[in-house]
């Protein structure tokens, strides 16, 4: 099979919505990443419950550039059964999310999983 330009953007857009988690992250929780950081890193992000989330925002992003890694390596070699592969799992992930948190980001990993599956399936 051959590459497709969905398939291309499809997975260059996974891999920089796993950026894009990270540095909005890192802007977003800036001050208790700091505090964290200067108190010694180690055991700091249990309390308060702003370091808690802070901490899994960010580190949810490095899960979501392999993911973004892995399906550009599969777009550049027209693997299309891993790129539909993912997409359905970004798409459990991201379905799950919209239903749990109505109002918030995961609508895009949603566009970006359907967008994955087609690629997937040739289109």
């Amino acid at each position: 099979m051959q590459k497709t330009l969905l398939s291309i953007v499809s997975a260059w857009s996974l891999l920089a919505l796993g950026g894009a988690h990270i540095a909005f992250g890192l802007v977003k929780f800036k001050t208790p990443l700091l505090e964290a950081a200067r108190e010694g890193f180690i055991g700091k992000f249990k309390t308060p419950e702003i370091r808690r989330t802070a901490f899994w925002f960010v580190i949810f992003g490095i899960p979501l550039l392999l993911a973004g890694h892995v399906a550009v390596r599969a777009a550049l070699n027209s693997d299309i059964g891993l790129l539909r592969i993912i997409g359905f799992y970004v798409f459990v992930v991201s379905v799950i999310g919209v239903v749990a948190v109505p109002k918030s980001p995961f609508i895009a990993s949603l566009v970006v999983s359907v967008l994955l599956v087609l690629a997937g399936y040739g289109f």
